[in-house]
């Protein structure tokens, strides 16, 4: 007989009650949340359902299209700087509201070359945010400027604009908002403050493609803004992969010459560059995604919004929208208060989890001397201990996203 729903197969996932009762023991145990709490976790061992992320179930559906794309690829020849890297240059530009787009080998190289094309070098501050990934305080860095780490708003996740005018200075040249985990910036609100002080805005979109500011998609906000096509993006390809987007002419006009050795003339190189290219067969790829983007983030907008149906009530607490945005969940991220309990319990009824904020970048063992605070940064260094993120992607189907949800609702505290 086949479970009809996720109660169904909670109960049918007994194995015998003497398994059984072990696996809730050993659960018990390891959700004890301290001295005068228990965590009660009414699960018992489950096989795995719901994967975090499955990336062939995406180019399953769509491999024909694919291997049309590589194959014109590979007949012309044109695998550096060809045309389906123009082709998608243009087409993403035009979805991103932007003038301009310039594919290159990651978001990383993207946000470098973005600081590199302004001028921002030794000396120089940037202003981002501590939770972000990694990347954006490396590329600062690959500069020779300091990152100047503030903290986020308590509810959206991202740069709190109060903390990032109190961490101007004059020696501040750019600020970095992170639209973390698919969800904008209050964009408005940085602009203008950048605006008073002659500060550039570089949009980190990396995990935002395709999210709107009343209509309107992020990457076309600021001087410039970085994406990352990375595998497991909303908008991914097959390696590694980036673009810059900008509506300032000479802007991406630099940035093309930067990401091919310096030079827009074959072998003139009028200044020292970088190898950053975006490979003509992964844009050809990007080419084919690009138009299924927004059906795609159309469904993780609705797996959110079931998620978030199932658990109201719950001691579980949603990142909240910038008022006027449009997110894309590219990853859903949750509060709770016993972190532990949670993953403990999606493993043994084998829901996959992830974990993106593990140590903020200011308590890093590599850039605890390369950064510098601007302020306290006790919201980010909460977030890191509470948040839990959900599988999410396109192809889950409702009865996966009604079992997980199922899952999580029987993790209960008890004070």
């Amino acid at each position: 007989m086949t479970p009809q729903n996720a109660s169904e197969r909670l109960k049918m996932a007994k194995i015998g009650a003497g398994v059984a009762g072990s696996n809730c023991a050993r659960i018990n145990r390891l959700a004890s949340g301290g001295k005068g709490q228990r965590i009660r976790v009414s699960l018992m061992a489950f096989k795995q359902t719901v994967p975090f992320l499955d990336l062939t179930l995406q180019h399953r559906a769509i491999q024909g299209e694919i291997s049309a794309a590589v194959e014109r690829t590979l007949d012309r020849g044109d695998f550096i700087l060809g045309g389906s890297l123009e082709e998608f240059e243009r087409e993403f530009a035009r979805y991103c509201d932007c003038e301009y787009a310039v594919g290159l080998s990651s978001g990383t190289a993207a946000l470098h070359v973005a600081l590199v094309a302004l001028g921002i070098g030794a000396g120089d501050e940037v202003v981002t945010v501590p939770n972000s990934f990694i990347a954006t305080v490396e590329a600062i860095l690959y500069t020779g400027a300091t990152p100047v780490l503030v903290d986020v708003d308590p509810d959206t996740f991202c740069l709190d604009p109060e903390t990032f005018e109190r961490a101007i200075s004059p020696r501040t040249k750019a600020v970095i908002p992170v639209h973390l985990y698919g969800q904008p910036c209050d964009m408005q609100s940085i602009l203008d403050i950048a605006s008073r002080h002659g500060i550039a805005v570089i949009e980190d979109a990396c995990q935002a493609h395709g999210a709107t500011i009343d209509g309107r998609k992020v990457g076309s906000f600021g001087a410039a803004a970085a994406f990352s096509f990375y595998p497991t993006k909303n908008l991914g390809t097959i390696g590694d992969g980036g673009a810059l987007t900008t509506n300032d002419r000479e802007l991406a006009t630099a940035v093309k010459a930067l990401r091919h050795h310096g030079q827009l003339e074959a072998n003139v190189f009028p200044r020292v560059g970088f190898n950053y290219r975006l490979d003509t067969l992964k844009a050809a790829v990007l080419g084919v995604k690009l138009a299924r983007l927004d059906a795609w983030n159309e469904r993780r907008r609705e797996i959110a919004a079931r998620y978030r149906e199932r658990l109201r009530g719950t001691e579980f607490v949603f990142q909240k929208r910038v008022a006027g945005s449009d997110p894309v969940f590219h990853i859903l991220a949750a509060k709770h208060p016993r972190r532990k309990a949670v993953l403990d319990a999606l493993s043994a009824a084998g829901v996959g989890w992830g974990k993106h904020i593990v140590t903020p970048a200011h308590l890093q063992p590599g850039y605890v001397d390369l950064v510098r605070t601007g302020g306290s940064l006790r919201v980010s260094e909460a977030l890191s201990h509470e948040l839990v993120s959900l599988p999410v992607f396109p192809e889950l189907t409702d009865e996966q996203v009604d079992y997980a949800s199922e899952v999580l609702s029987k993790v209960e505290v008890s004070v």
